[in-house]
């Protein structure tokens, strides 16, 4: 490694730290980008899809050159019982507008894409080495120790990924997250042929799904399952958090392979190669796990960040690791140009995140990770209150019908109609 002095270093490439070292390099700046993995995205999971409004501010031309997958036109949501599934299904135009669209990603390609912009506009990168350590002079970050060389830099940007140990050495991040707030992702991507996969999702070419699943798929337990049609592969995979995972007695690898026997799963899979599988910590924790964001010559972003956000509906984080990037390297830059690193100047990165959607969403959204947390009946009895209701609705066996109010009252009823209420205003004030 060289000894001369970066203007700014980034630990890890994923999509905070390729798109920051690309906007920083593009900008003339001088950029070092230490990666573990052995190249981009040898690390990194996803489920997953990107929402293009991020992409598009920093690549206006993505769509002709990023390798996306397929752009999500379906958006599913299911309550699994063990022997039932009911499901919502919404699909719009609206959906295909760009700025509004989301694609399936598969992170290894993706993020090698991102690299290689960076690159191409000067960044320097290195592979296959661990940053083990911080250079620390009088409070401040001056570089990092890797590879046992130590690397100086003006500033250094911390995108290492959920749980980051930097974080915590540089004094941005206090506590080790609480096993509620981590959860453990495991994802299986299963080979098919494009005209299988449109055929059994009902979508045209290049289009496709996102699926969101509670209850059974984690044995009743805090946690969900997700599908996603990539061009030629269909990603499927489970999230449960740390603390529920403990207090259970089966495995979520043995969820995942339950999950995908399913009787409403298994055609869906059928005939697929498995070409990969991988698991990955998600912080599940929302705005109460984000550290300080800043300190004297250091950011972090992305997950490293714990910028992540999970209504059940959607999951978002690689559109907040892709915007937080690339304020970081807005920040970066003005201080650069004051020829001032101090933690007072780098301020302005938590004041450009909390003027966009990153943070404002996540202070709206707040009290919805506890919300998960507390109210468990969402991973069981409401999906066989669902079942139940359904059946009521949907079974002619001979025997004459009841009332439409029954058939839903009797349900409820068994769950407590109190609680439903309860349930429901707690579930509205934390949305």
């Amino acid at each position: 490694m060289s000894d001369d002095q970066f203007d700014a270093i980034v630990v890890g490439a994923g999509c905070a730290g390729a798109v920051a070292a690309y906007r920083l390099a593009s900008a003339g700046c001088s950029v070092l980008v230490v990666e573990r993995g052995n190249y981009a995205g040898a690390k990194n999971m996803t489920g997953g899809r990107i929402y293009t409004h991020s992409l598009a501010r920093v690549f206006p031309d993505f769509e002709g050159s990023a390798p996306l997958q397929r752009r999500i036109t379906h958006e599913k949501i299911s309550m699994a019982a063990p022997d039932a599934l009911f499901t919502m299904d919404f699909t719009a135009d609206e959906l295909r507008e760009s700025g509004k669209d989301s694609y399936a990603v598969l992170r290894g390609p993706f993020d090698q894409w991102l690299a290689e912009r960076a690159e191409e506009a000067g960044a320097d990168f290195i592979y296959g080495i661990a940053v083990e350590d911080l250079i620390v002079r009088d409070g401040r970050v001056c570089g990092v120790v890797a590879g046992g060389d130590e690397v100086e830099a003006r500033i250094t940007v911390l995108a290492d990924g959920a749980n980051s140990l930097l974080a915590q050495k540089a004094g941005l991040a206090d506590d080790v997250p609480l096993p509620c707030q981590m959860a453990v992702g495991v994802k299986e991507t299963i080979a098919l042929p494009p005209s299988v996969i449109e055929d059994r999702f009902l979508c045209a070419p290049g289009e496709g799904a996102a699926w969101m699943f509670a209850g059974d798929c984690t044995k009743g337990r805090v946690g969900g399952g997700f599908l996603y049609t990539n061009d030629d592969s269909i990603s499927l995979g489970l999230v449960a958090t740390l603390s529920d995972l403990a207090a259970g007695d089966v495995p979520i690898y043995q969820m995942l392979e339950d999950f995908k026997q399913r009787a409403d799963i298994a055609p869906l899979v059928k005939g697929g190669e498995l070409v990969e599988y991988s698991g990955h910590l998600v912080p599940e924790g929302g705005l109460a796990m984000v550290p300080r964001l800043y300190g004297d010559g250091v950011l972090v972003c992305g997950d490293a960040a714990m910028l992540c956000m999970n209504l059940g509906y959607s999951v978002r984080g690689m559109d907040f690791a892709v915007s937080s990037g690339d304020l970081a390297a807005d920040a970066v830059m003005r201080a650069l140009e004051a020829d001032d690193v101090s933690a007072a100047q780098l301020a302005a990165y938590e004041q450009l995140l909390d003027g966009c959607y990153v943070l404002q969403d996540l202070k709206r959204f707040r009290r919805f990770p506890r919300y998960m947390e507390e109210t468990t009946r969402i991973f069981n009895e409401y999906p066989a209150m669902a079942r139940d209701i359904m059946l009521n609705l949907f079974k002619v066996d001979g025997h004459p019908q009841a009332r439409i109010k029954n058939k839903l009252l009797g349900p409820l009823k068994r769950v407590g109609l109190w609680r439903v209420a309860q349930d429901g205003r707690k579930g509205m004030k934390a949305l």
